[in-house]
């Protein structure tokens, strides 16, 4: 699997790249800065990117925005951002295509290699996945005259759950109720949020964090 990476710590960037190749991963190209990364974006095409969000030049949003311009010239380029921090407008910005094959995981909450590959791999073959941190931050910006406050608690719980891209199955283990009640949690999320519901997990998570853009 082809992998173009974007970290501008030395030491970490050299460390992923040693990581990637132990997994198996092919790393294409690897870069330190906003510039480099859009260029090897669009012209290298690779499988899916792991972009850092604070990249030089100006140390702010760099990767991010640059990651969002390169699926715009290459739509549904796999993205699978990897950050200290949240930056909302331009995460819901990523998400909004609703083309899939985006994630977002926050550095400090990577424990151990599976849970990093796995992300990887389930972002290239055109999944999401989110970190439970950056949800609940999606979640939270809802002004209280917004659809998502209809929830009740538990299907804030669902909701949340559901947004990281887990199985009904699994949110019901997780939830500690049976997967006939998540089926009956997630058909009235999607009424009071006025989505269509759908049994594609990825699509279903998709139309969720497309609404939480608007």
């Amino acid at each position: 699997m082809r992998v173009v990476l974007a970290e501008d710590l030395y030491l970490l960037r050299t460390g992923l790249e040693k990581l990637l190749a132990a997994h198996g991963f092919d790393v294409i190209e690897s870069v330190d800065n906003g510039p480099a990364l859009l260029r090897a974006l669009v012209q290298r095409q690779p499988d899916v990117a792991v972009v850092d969000v604070r990249l030089p030049p100006t140390l702010t949003d760099e990767g991010l925005r640059a990651a969002i311009e390169a699926r715009r010239q290459v739509p549904g380029l796999p993205v699978l951002v990897l950050s200290q921090y949240v930056e909302q407008l331009y995460a819901r910005e990523l998400l909004a295509d609703r083309a899939g094959a985006v994630g977002y995981l926050l550095k400090d909450r990577v424990f151990n290699d599976d849970q990093f590959t796995d992300a990887i791999r389930t972002v290239a073959r055109g999944g999401t996945v989110m970190d439970p941190e950056v949800v609940a931050k999606l979640l939270g910006r809802r002004s209280h005259d917004e659809p998502v406050t209809r929830l009740t608690a538990r299907e804030r719980e669902v909701l949340a759950l559901m947004a990281e891209g887990r199985s009904n199955s699994a949110i019901a283990q997780r939830l500690a109720i049976s997967e006939k009640a998540v089926g009956k949690h997630s058909t009235s999320i999607f009424a009071k949020l006025d989505l269509a519901p759908s049994e594609d997990d990825n699509r279903r998570v998709l139309a969720v964090l497309a609404y939480l853009n608007a």
